[in-house]
């Protein structure tokens, strides 16, 4: 046997029918196989050199738009720390700040003071009255009795003291007849006792006879019983007129309480009419025609729109730079935060706690540190009142200006 010849891979060659010999001898599907292993790989640069054509100009427009709006963006930012930075400086520092404040007014309660059924209601909600304007109009027809009867009374009762006046005027005249009966008395008593003494002597000589001395004797004792009548109508008279006085007095304290008793029912007719104390709107009214209302009942409500004021709670740890007569810078929430300037006009007393109707008590239990906050009242400018925008209860945000201060200079 002769040795195997060596043959080179350049010599091998397909079949002429390969092809159709593999789709024959192998499955369908290693025809993509052979057909993708038979086509020769085209080199990389032929693959990227297609798509670098277009992208490549959008590409540049990415990187010239980062480079510009990054740098903008830098400075916007660091512009707007600078400008936040000098506000800060030359005003923030100096402001006192709190959205805790509302608009508050000395609202008055609308209460009868007497019982009664309401007959007219002049007003409606939210109406303006004047002071002295009628709001509620009660029945008055029992109080005006009432005083009819009063002055009935007090009219009789002074008519007791005119008669008391005529009785003690009299006794007074009685007085001065009796005094003027002594005085003729004690002349009578006088003579008749000259007589006596006359009579007496003449007796003594027997120049008198008996009958002539008892007749002087007679005389005498008729003058003395005569001053002693005349004495007697002088006491009583005296007495008379001390019961008269009394009774005068007494008639007096009568009359006096009598028109007090007037006076309390010509007060009662006058509650029966409701008048507005102050210029304001009516609000809440909740009283209607016919209804029976007592005392204390509260029917409407009386809201003096034109002298409004801001109650601005502040922490404490604010307190320190705020002063009486600084400037306040007052934002509205209720007209789209429209500013005014007014003025503080005082500092509470206490916080707001201690005024409550249940005061913290931190002597017992654990304690949690709260910050408080004391009432601030700030005075809203006549011309922001006189707008008609301002209601009572409104939300405001408050900025105190600490640089106002009377007396101080500004930074």
């Amino acid at each position: 046997m002769s040795a195997p010849k060596s043959v080179d891979k350049a010599d091998i060659h397909p079949f002429p029918n390969a092809k159709n010999f593999a789709s024959a001898a192998q499955p369908a599907t290693d025809d993509a196989t052979v057909s993708e292993r038979a086509q020769p790989h085209p080199a990389p640069d032929a693959q990227e050199a297609a798509p670098k054509g277009a992208p490549a100009k959008k590409g540049e427009k990415k990187g010239l738009g980062k480079r510009v709006i990054l740098p903008g963006i830098i400075v916007a930012a660091v512009a707007g720390g600078l400008w936040y930075a000098y506000d800060w400086w030359t005003v923030g520092r100096f402001m006192v700040s709190t959205d805790d404040a509302y608009v508050q007014g000395d609202i008055a309660s609308i209460a009868p003071k007497v019982t009664g059924y309401i007959e007219n209601i002049p007003v409606t909600a939210n109406q303006q009255v004047k002071a002295g304007d009628v709001i509620f109009q009660l029945d008055a027809g029992d109080y005006q009795i009432a005083l009819d009867e009063a002055e009935a009374k007090l009219a009789t009762q002074k008519q007791t003291l005119v008669r008391i006046k005529a009785q003690t005027d009299a006794a007074q005249a009685m007085l001065q007849q009796a005094d003027a009966d002594k005085q003729a008395a004690t002349a009578v008593l006088i003579n008749a006792q000259n007589a006596m003494a006359r009579v007496q002597k003449l007796h003594q000589t027997r120049f008198v006879a008996q009958a002539e001395l008892d007749t002087a004797q007679s005389s005498l004792d008729q003058a003395r019983a005569k001053l002693v009548g005349s004495e007697a109508q002088i006491a009583s008279a005296k007495a008379n007129i001390e019961v008269l006085n009394a009774q005068y007095s007494e008639a007096e304290s009568t009359v006096k309480s009598l028109e007090l008793a007037r006076d309390k029912a010509a007060r009662d007719l006058s509650f029966t009419t409701l008048r507005a104390p102050f210029d304001g709107v009516i609000g809440n009214l909740s009283g209607k025609k016919g209804d029976l209302v007592s005392p204390g009942q509260k029917i409407a409500a009386l809201v003096p729109v034109h002298e409004l004021y801001i109650d601005a709670n502040f922490k404490e740890t604010q307190l320190a730079s705020i002063k009486t007569g600084e400037t306040a810078h007052i934002y509205v929430d209720a007209i789209d935060g429209t500013k005014f300037d007014g003025k503080v006009a005082s500092v509470a007393p206490a916080s707001g706690a201690v005024f409550s109707l249940l005061p913290p008590e931190n002597a017992t239990g654990n304690f949690t540190k709260i910050v408080q906050r004391v009432p601030v009242r700030i005075m809203i400018p006549k011309e922001a009142l006189e707008s008609g925008k301002i209601r009572a209860g409104l939300s405001v945000v408050v900025d105190i200006d600490t640089r106002t201060a009377p007396g101080q200079k500004a930074d």
